[in-house]
């Protein structure tokens, strides 16, 4: 018999494994569910009533949504270089340094410039903290899944000394700046589409939720429609060939952690400055981690990742209100339908990519 050919069309690589590897996912989280007493299909329709079902829970989809958009651009971004960038956290707490001082600094700026400044602001910070990695990798050789992990645990520290000696707001006993110039903060969705007549419940969904929308199209058309772009795809598929064509490994691994960084200091806008309106401890909640699986589960394309981000937003959401509903299956459990999730759209990948495959295969004979 012969061997299956593993090389799929675009369009199944990018939607058709990603879904099959989701439906395997959630048969095995059903069976988890039946394993502590409670009715799957049951369980499911309360989770995406909870995501779905309303305004108000669409609208913190959306939210949880758009922290795993820019997370996982991130990531996709680089991976398209064949670069592993797992220090989406650190990356996102350090453009979320750099915005909180921004706004700081600058806050007699009028609010025209002001929200501006601060999302550049961000994404300067997030890039410049990328790009070290980068460089070391292009320049030294040092890895740069090391140094991503190593300036994760730099950039926890680094905030914690700036909010309590530096930045932090006097008299406080939290861990946090004083709030950022009302100019400069994003407006929330529901005030932002009020005057067009469409009324909103209040949400943490804020106008960052554009900006995702925008830098999905933005990745698209840089990876596929530049002559950057181009270069990074060849990078990530072949560095030697990339030398012998004339573009420079070096220096597009620089260049492609930064604009890495960059995205995810998107983190950062949505939490600080579109949320909490000041920078806190923590702010980043594990997103840029979750991100890894969300541009894993979206073949690092745009639109696959846009998918993922959602599926992810739904669970979060989903999963606090099945919580409240069903007492037995906790949090803890959405973040084991979320590890399975992880699981099989990573660690099994190379066997849904094998069936979808065979069944393409098939298919093909038959016709």
């Amino acid at each position: 018999m012969s061997a299956v050919p593993v090389d799929l069309p675009r369009w199944a690589d990018v939607a058709l494994v990603p879904l099959v590897s989701v439906i395997a996912a959630l048969f095995v989280a059903g069976l988890v569910v039946v394993g502590i007493g409670e009715n799957p299909l049951e369980a499911t329709a309360l989770l995406l009533r909870g995501a779905l079902g309303s305004a108000e829970g669409m609208g913190f989809t959306l939210y949880y949504a758009t922290n795993f958009i820019f997370a996982g651009l991130a990531v996709a971004v680089a991976f398209h270089a064949g670069l592993f960038n797992i220090g989406g956290e650190g990356q996102a707490t350090v453009a979320g340094i750099a915005m909180a001082i921004a706004c700081l600094a600058f806050s007699a700026l009028p609010g025209f410039l002001a929200a501006p400044f601060a999302i550049l602001a961000a994404a300067a910070g997030g890039a410049a903290y990328a790009f070290i990695p980068g460089w070391l990798q292009a320049r030294r050789g040092s890895h740069v899944v090391i140094t991503t992990i190593m300036l994760n645990f730099v950039a926890a520290t680094l905030i914690v000394y700036l909010l309590r000696e530096i930045i932090g707001k006097p008299g406080s006993m939290q861990p946090e700046t004083p709030n950022f110039p009302a100019q400069a903060v994003l407006t929330p969705m529901h005030q932002w589409l009020a005057p067009f007549g469409i009324d909103l419940p209040s949400t943490p969904l804020n106008t960052a939720f554009l900006l995702a929308l925008m830098a999905l199209v933005a990745v698209w058309l840089l990876i596929w429609r530049t002559r950057l772009g181009y270069a990074i795809r060849t990078v990530g598929a072949n560095p030697r060939a990339a030398a012998y064509a004339g573009i420079s490994p070096a220096t597009v691994t620089m260049i492609a952690m930064a604009i890495s960084g960059a995205l995810a200091g998107g983190l950062a806008v949505n939490e600080a400055l579109g949320v909490q309106h000041r920078l806190v401890l923590d702010f980043t909640a594990g997103y840029g981690f979750v991100g890894i699986a969300v541009a894993l589960m979206g073949r690092g394309h745009p639109v696959g990742v846009g998918l993922a981000a959602m599926l992810f937003g739904v669970l979060y959401q989903g999963g606090a209100e099945l919580s409240f509903d069903k007492p037995a299956i906790t949090r803890d459990m959405v973040v084991v339908i979320g590890g399975v999730l992880v699981l099989f759209a990573g660690a099994l990948d190379g066997l849904f990519r094998r069936l979808v495959a065979s069944v393409l295969h098939s298919g093909r004979e038959a016709a």
